[in-house]
């Protein structure tokens, strides 16, 4: 009986442990969904914080949506305490500045449930405002867990991860940034962006 209950054992952990392993792998990055997500930045302590689960649709933005979107509840807190507490490097913004807009468009594919989104999105929304810009060359679009959009040819985008920013010259991709910056995103812009000049 003994010799029984020692051989269920094993075999529980057998399977139990690689399962568990697969599952925390596939909860990592932006690929998966996360846990849930404090959105309080009070000093209140966090039993009495209200805690915003982003992996509920009702609080996605889906297809086309606004900056001013990013800016209302519950996404404007993450928002700005990420726009406002970006340290951009100067010397990159600086060079950014020295390139011209015309002609350029930019599209930032983004998941609200995505703390990597979270993350990288406030800090480019922070440097497009620094190099000022045009808002009306700018769109959002916005995913689901799957990665997917209810936007016509949103699947020629070939969205992998997120965020993901595209850059276009005269309407023609230029680049992209993917998930997280190379160095930064400041310098990723400017090394896309001066490509082949």
């Amino acid at each position: 009986m003994n010799n029984n209950l020692e051989k269920n054992k094993y075999l529980i952990m057998k399977i139990f442990y690689p399962l568990l392993i697969m599952v925390l792998v596939f909860l990592a990055g932006c690929r998966a969904k996360k846990p849930l997500v404090d959105s309080g930045t009070s000093a209140q302590p966090s039993a009495s914080r209200e805690v915003t689960n982003y992996h509920d649709p009702t609080t996605w933005l889906l297809g086309y949506f606004t900056r001013d979107q990013l800016l209302r509840p519950p996404h404007g807190e993450w928002f700005l305490k990420g726009y406002e507490e970006y340290q951009f490097n100067t010397e990159a913004v600086n060079k950014l500045n020295s390139i011209s807009k015309d002609n350029l468009s930019i599209k930032i594919v983004m998941g609200t449930w995505c703390p990597d989104s979270r993350r990288e999105v406030p800090r480019f929304m922070r440097i497009l405002d620094l190099w000022k810009f045009p808002p009306d060359k700018l769109t959002f679009i916005g995913v689901d867990e799957s990665k997917l959009s209810p936007v016509g040819e949103y699947e020629s985008l070939n969205i992998q991860r997120v965020p993901t920013f595209i850059f276009y010259k005269n309407n023609i991709e230029a680049g992209r940034i993917i998930e997280v910056p190379q160095t930064s995103l400041e310098q990723d812009m400017v090394n896309i962006l001066t490509r082949n000049e």
